[in-house]
């Protein structure tokens, strides 16, 4: 189901954009100066809250003017109020509060653990590392998260690894690989609604062009698995699992493939999971009502984030900043393949300095939004481009959440699994071929729309 609203673009304030101006583009540039030298000085990158960081940028941001025109205090938080309301940034919030809500309550009632036992015994010993691969693939595309998937599966990599005599950060790598693959195609992961909300394409013309990069990046990293000699004999089997508590999951994926609204996707996966807990005595009315708020609480701080960040880019085009990064972009681009290598580059600059793959997307979808419209690139190519690249690096960073949060569960450097994790540096490759052979081609361009 599709509605007939159109949204409105990111990148539309309201406001006038004016003279290219470098200044108007320091507030991203602050915020990767806190976040960098904050981790430099404690040895630790993630040490700046994120949010806080925002909101520092925001507040130089509002101390900023464009080229020989000074705007009042009052007209400057109001330009940032437009650009923290837009229509689009809104549905962001609704959507990841009701994922979280999802993630959630599919994990207190067991469906997490219950596709991890299935999918465990229906693994022939001889396929065990490609096995594991899928099982962390589905299982992401499924919920919508990396970091659940990571979160459930680390500690069964870890323990497949001692026990077929090989390097656990072998198999964490394969963990985040299948984990990033998930989170760069479910139908309900944030990278996807925000890479689609700030292009203003469906959910299914992203996930068809994305396939185009995922599936030979899959099949690649499944042949070297598979080159893999290993000792299955020692192999446990996976436990006992309830079928019925698997049930939210593919609820999801069939009202996703299904072309339904996304929230009409999630209020359905939210619904069968309530449903699922109830009749299974996995929690009371009550505590049901917890674990949905416990969810949405997770997703607050992302919420959070991208309010701001619509605030801050509405100031930075305000100010001239957007204008001038895209004409450095674009300076010496003079067709769609090149503006396409453009927006490559700038996602994937974006999720290295924020270690988050989501606020990569949100923040570099606007000027992407900008240079379709100027080079001709269809948004559904767009759309694809902010997801595969940003999650790419995102599957690599070692100060990422994903990887940080795989070392953690064996106290190991998270740069030793950086080598091993394949799937993300294959689909960075797949994605650089991608455009230099301009597929998948769309016949027509796609039309603004909320996404389905």
């Amino acid at each position: 189901m599709q509605s007939s609203t159109s949204p409105n673009d990111l990148s539309s304030q309201n406001t006038t954009p004016l003279a290219p101006n470098l200044l108007g583009l320091t507030p991203i540039l602050l915020f990767v100066v806190l976040v960098v030298v904050t981790g430099l000085l404690t040895n630790d990158i993630t040490a700046m809250p994120i949010l806080v960081a925002f909101f520092i940028s925001a507040g130089y941001g509002l101390c900023l003017n464009p080229k020989h025109h000074k705007q009042s205090f009052a007209d400057k938080i109001q330009i940032f109020c437009r650009g923290g309301g837009d229509s689009n940034i809104i549905l962001l919030v609704l959507i990841f509060l009701l994922a979280g809500a999802f993630y959630a309550v599919t994990i207190d009632i067991g469906a997490r653990d219950a596709t991890v036992n299935m999918a465990l015994q229906f693994v022939p010993s001889a396929m065990i590392l490609p096995g594991l691969f899928l099982i962390c693939c589905f299982i992401s595309f499924a919920m919508g998260t990396s970091m659940g998937t990571i979160t459930a599966l680390s500690p069964i990599g870890a323990g497949l690894a001692e026990s077929l005599g090989l390097p656990v950060e072998m198999a964490l790598g394969i963990v985040v690989g299948g984990a990033m693959f998930g989170d760069n195609l479910s139908f309900v992961s944030d990278t996807t609604i925000a890479a689609t909300r700030t292009q203003g394409v469906q959910l299914k013309d992203k996930f068809k062009a994305n396939l185009v990069v995922a599936l030979p990046a899959c099949l690649v990293t499944m042949l070297l698995l598979l080159g893999i000699d290993v000792d299955t004999s020692d192999l446990v089997e996976g436990g006992d699992y309830n079928a019925w508590r698997i049930l939210p999951y593919l609820f999801i994926i069939g009202f996703s493939l299904s072309g339904f609204n996304v929230i009409a996707v999630l209020a359905v996966g939210i619904v069968t999971a309530c449903a699922v807990g109830l009749w299974q005595d996995s929690f009371t009315l009550l505590s049901m009502m917890h674990s949905i708020q416990k969810g949405m609480g997770w997703m607050q701080d992302l919420a959070m984030i991208a309010i701001t960040i619509g605030g801050i880019v509405a100031l930075m085009h305000a100010n001239g900043g957007i204008a001038w990064l895209i004409h450095r972009l674009t300076r010496k681009v003079s067709t769609k393949k090149g503006a396409e290598f453009s927006i490559a580059g700038l996602v994937s600059f974006l999720d290295i300095t924020t270690a988050n793959n989501t606020i990569a997307i949100v923040t570099a979808g606007p000027i992407a939004k900008d240079l379709n419209e100027k080079y001709g690139v269809d948004p559904r190519r767009t759309a694809s481009l902010l997801d595969i690249f940003s999650c790419s690096f995102q599957g690599l960073v070692p100060y990422g959440a994903q990887l940080l949060s795989a070392a953690a569960v064996v106290g190991i450097s998270p740069l030793a699994i950086t080598p091993y994790c394949w799937y993300p540096m294959l689909i960075f490759v797949f994605g650089l071929i991608a455009i230099a052979l301009n597929v998948p081609k769309f016949r027509q361009k796609s039309q603004d729309g909320l996404t389905q």
